[in-house]
């Protein structure tokens, strides 16, 4: 059984910053592949980024990229995402996922095996 628990969402202010983590728990086997997505209410869920099990493999979507920053710690089990300069079009649950296969980083939300339950952030002043 495989668990992952997001945390530190809330709301930020615009320019702001805020940092979530994923804990992964369970027969983890150091995911491959680690990623962020996001859905807005109404909107399908979105490629934010993903790193790879050694880090030097990282992908970002294009509206991030600058401004967040994705991390991992392995002997922590915890992936993270810094999100500096927030603006209100980042609003949104973000979720955190992991995928099992040794294939590479990939953004389709199918290609992911565990989720999981998300975590709010809302931008605003």
């Amino acid at each position: 059984q495989v668990q992952l628990v997001e945390s530190g969402g809330g709301l930020v202010q615009p320019g702001g910053s805020l940092r979530l983590s994923c804990a992964a728990s369970g027969r983890t086997f150091n995911f491959p592949t680690m990623a962020w997505f996001r859905q807005a209410p109404g909107k399908e869920r979105n490629f934010v980024a993903a790193i790879s099990r050694s880090g030097r493999t990282i992908d970002y979507a294009d509206f991030v990229k600058g401004r967040f920053t994705i991390s991992r710690d392995n002997a922590k089990n915890t992936v993270y995402l810094q999100m500096n300069s927030p603006t209100p079009e980042d609003t949104a649950v973000y979720y955190c996922a992991a995928d099992k296969n040794l294939i590479g980083i990939r953004r389709e939300v199918d290609n992911y095996d565990y989720w999981g339950q998300g975590t709010q952030v809302t931008v605003s002043s």
